[in-house]
């Protein structure tokens, strides 16, 4: 099983770290995506050399995708067209797609939150009700195939659900 983790510069450090190794931990072969496969560093300077491009992505390949939040998210939304359609494909393929702090803000990019449940940080709530998602302020909240979360302190649930949904 494997699963695709996708990040560019800014990315909220413990957001990608905690996942990616738990990933790994329970035996799921975990990739890193960046933007034209370049190294990326994280708002609190850590560093990651990427497996691939994000332009590289097969979705078949991959049984779960994690956009971790910071900044990154708001820059793949902006560069990164192909991300988008890949979520849209996740989606459309009912594959698991786990988005954390401001992660979601590529899911309201790629416009699959209409009806459905959801969080985030609490500075993006707002753009998270216009594209049509039901806020709830909890520390996890699963919609089908969609795992969302609010801060790096939920990332032990977050992880947990993640990992019980992918395995299920």
């Amino acid at each position: 099983m494997k699963a695709i983790v996708v990040a560019a510069n800014g990315f909220e450090d413990i957001e990608l770290s905690y996942p990616y190794y738990r990933l790994i931990e329970e035996g799921i072969e975990a990739y890193i995506a960046t933007p034209g496969s370049k190294e990326i560093v994280g708002k609190n300077n850590s560093t990651y050399e990427p497996d691939l491009g994000i332009n590289e992505i097969e979705t078949e390949e991959y049984a779960l995708m994690v956009l971790p939040g910071g900044k990154s998210p708001e820059h793949l939304r902006i560069e990164s067209k192909d991300l988008i359609r890949y979520i849209k494909e996740f989606n459309e393929n009912n594959k698991l797609i786990s988005a954390i702090c401001h992660g979601p803000q590529l899911l309201i990019s790629a416009d699959i939150l209409e009806d459905r449940n959801a969080t985030c940080y609490w500075s993006i709530k707002d753009d998270l009700e216009n594209a049509g998602a039901n806020f709830l302020d909890k520390r996890v909240v699963v919609d089908k195939n969609i795992i969302t979360s609010r801060y790096p302190d939920d990332l032990p649930k977050f992880m947990e659900k993640t990992i019980d949904k992918l395995v299920d």
